[in-house]
């Protein structure tokens, strides 16, 4: 059976209990945030919060417009628009060649430029320099020494005295030869400062020929794409119909700088 308890003895009981466990027994006042008793007194606060939030979502729908290429140019050097890389800088990275020497003759920009229109089996391997003025001397004599155990594709660059930067790729390495070589692959290429490429127009197969005496690349009309002389030193170019090219430098007869030859291992 249950014991029964007067009030009074109810009473002296839980005092005693809140005496012994006050944790237990004494319930604590709930604390209110600042913004919760500023609401508590303020019925419109919430009405306030609801402008503050559609003000919000206004300005943030107004922060972006529609501006043409240009103006976005313009404003990110000017700082006020965070540029993002373009895909093609990251193209440019990829097509950027790996060299066994550094070029004396082709920037960084230049480079690139004809890693990217180089044809796909010359893609991903090691430039070689196998000829240099700088290092070898001038000597068409030389050139073709250097050549001769080669099989891969070249790139031939020429700097002349105006600082014309210009030349030729060839599919086969240059050597003597009583007939013209080379494939469709071959091109002419220029940099006036903008690059220029001239590829096989299909109208003839004159792509290289070379004796003793000198070098020659395209032809079929009135001269040759590109000359050079036995000293590496007197060159011309005309428009010819292999390539349907302009002068590669700025006058068609020229004297030579500096010459590089790079051969594309594969």
């Amino acid at each position: 059976m249950g014991a029964a308890y007067s009030a009074g003895q109810v009473d002296h009981l839980y005092n005693f209990f809140v005496e012994c466990s006050p944790d237990v027994y004494i319930k604590k006042k709930k604390k209110h945030c600042k913004s919760c008793l500023s609401k508590k007194k303020d019925p419109n606060s919430y009405i306030k919060d609801e402008d503050m939030t559609a003000e919000k979502g206004r300005r943030t729908s107004k922060n972006w417009e529609i501006i043409s290429a240009k103006e976005k140019s313009y404003l990110s050097r000017c700082g006020s628009v965070e540029s993002e890389p373009e895909e093609n800088e990251y193209e440019d990275e990829e097509d950027f060649p790996v060299l066994s020497d550094e070029s004396q003759l082709l920037n960084d920009y230049q480079l690139q430029k004809l890693a990217a229109h180089m044809p796909a089996r010359t893609q991903g391997y090691q430039w070689n320099l196998v000829y240099s003025t700088a290092v070898h001397g001038s000597s068409l004599k030389t050139l073709y020494r250097n050549m001769a155990d080669l099989q891969s594709p070249v790139l031939l660059v020429i700097k002349d005295m105006h600082n014309k930067v210009f030349g030729a790729f060839s599919s086969d390495p240059f050597r003597v030869s009583k007939y013209c070589y080379g494939t469709g692959e071959t091109f002419l290429f220029s940099f006036n400062p903008d690059f220029q490429q001239y590829t096989w127009s299909g109208e003839n197969s004159y792509f290289v020929s070379g004796n003793w005496e000198s070098l020659q690349i395209g032809g079929g009309g009135g001269g040759f794409a590109l000359w050079l002389d036995a000293d590496l030193y007197h060159g011309a170019s005309f428009s010819c119909p292999t390539f349907h090219n302009a002068p590669l430098s700025t006058h068609e007869d020229f004297i030579v700088q500096d010459i590089e030859v790079w051969t594309v291992l594969n």
